[in-house]
Order: structure tokens, then C-alpha cells, then sequence
């Protein structure tokens, strides 16, 4: 199954511009080797140390979601294999990814470099905090299950900002949350239940690669 041929085409994602980038991506490169038959396949894979790349669906969904333009500077909670901030990296001006597990951390640090993502930084370090330095961000997209939307998030998310990210319980209910900064309210939207794996910490310093 090549670039293009996602099984989830005709569903409800339909902005052009993620469309092109999920085809433009080469998923095979952010899997294992031995998933690389099965990397276009609409449901998720392991890529070690207890974490999993998302289904394309979901990925593609998520991104649609935060409307990115240009010209935006996203944050990414949770770099994974770096599949979802190669796919942000394509739409927006600025990606900043942070991935707790620090084999991951490097490992997609390197692969986003040697695809040529320069305008992809990744660090590790607890995502539970955001990456303060480069805030506030016009998108924020989380993905790892919080039980709680992150306070620190909010506060790095630009006015008119747009968050996205999964909230509940490891094998629990989980629910996809859409989520709007207008001052200093902010509402939220139920978009559909999902299966994620857990947001972890240990509220230690983060070290940027």
C-alpha cells in the first residue's frame, strides 16, 4: 500500500492541504522495519517502549482540527516515532515536539534531520509542561491520554489559539476534545471517543536535542 492509499479515504477528513501532506509523508520511514508492509494500514503500530504511532485517521483528523495556516507555530505533546510532527512540519511554519522517553526523543530527532523536517525541533522532556520558551503557540496538538487538560498548555496557547487533545483513563473512556482560547475563557467540544496511550511524567528538567 503505497503514499495515498490510505483505507480511511472518503471519511470525513476533507481539507485539501492535510490530504497532501499525509500523502506527501512517507509513513513507512516512521515505523519499524518489520511494519513496514502494514505502515499505511488505518489502525496503529508499535514502535517500542510501551508507545504507538496513531492510526493515519486519527492523525489526520487531529491535524484538520486546528485549522493551521502558514505562518503558525505549533506545539506537539508527545513526538512518538515523529510521524504527526513530520505531518504538522508540512502545513505550518514552526513544529515544536516533546517526547518523555528519551530513546524516542532522539531516535525521531534524527529521522525528522535526516528526511530534511528543518523546521521540526524536537526535545526531550515532560510535555505535561510545554515548551514555555517558544510560546504562545497558535495550535497545540497532544497526543498521549492526559487525565486532565494540562494548565501549562492553556497558558502557552495563543488567543484565538486551538487545541486538540485525548482526556481519560488508560483502558478507560477516553475523549477527543477540540478546544478554543478566547481570552481568558476557554470552551471546549466532544469530537469522538479514542484509544490513546497514557500521558506520562516525571517533572524533570527537559533536555532539548
Amino acid at each position: 500500500m503505497k503514499a495515498g492509499k490510505f483505507e480511511w479515504m472518503g471519511k470525513d477528513v476533507t481539507d485539501k492541504d492535510v490530504l497532501q501532506a499525509m500523502d506527501r509523508v512517507p509513513r513507512e520511514e516512521f515505523v519499524r522495519p518489520e511494519d513496514r508492509a502494514d505502515a499505511y494500514a488505518d489502525h496503529p503500530l508499535p514502535i517500542g517502549y510501551g508507545q504507538t504511532i496513531s492510526q493515519p485517521y486519527i492523525v489526520a483528523l487531529m491535524t484538520q482540527l486546528l485549522r493551521l495556516k502558514r505562518d503558525h507555530r505549533v506545539l506537539e505533546v508527545g513526538t512518538g516515532s515523529g510521524y504527526q510532527a513530520a505531518i504538522l512540519g508540512q502545513l505550518c511554519q514552526e513544529v515544536y515536539t516533546v517526547e518523555i522517553v528519551a530513546a524516542l526523543a532522539m531516535q525521531a530527532a534524527e529521522r525528522l534531520a535526516r528526511l530534511g523536517y528543518t523546521n521540526v525541533h524536537a526535545k526531550q522532556g515532560d510535555g505535561y509542561y510545554g515548551w514555555e520558551e517558544h510560546a504562545p503557540y497558535d495550535a497545540i496538538i497532544v497526543t498521549a491520554a492526559a487525565p486532565h487538560t494540562p494548565l501549562p498548555l492553556i497558558k502557552q496557547l495563543r488567543d484565538g489559539g486551538r487545541m486538540v487533545i485525548p482526556v481519560g483513563t488508560p483502558g478507560g473512556y477516553q475523549t477527543l476534545w477540540l478546544m478554543e482560547k478566547h481570552g481568558e475563557e476557554t470552551t471546549s467540544r466532544d469530537v469522538t471517543s479514542v484509544v490513546f496511550v497514557p500521558l506520562t511524567g516525571n517533572h524533570r528538567q527537559a533536555d532539548e536535542f
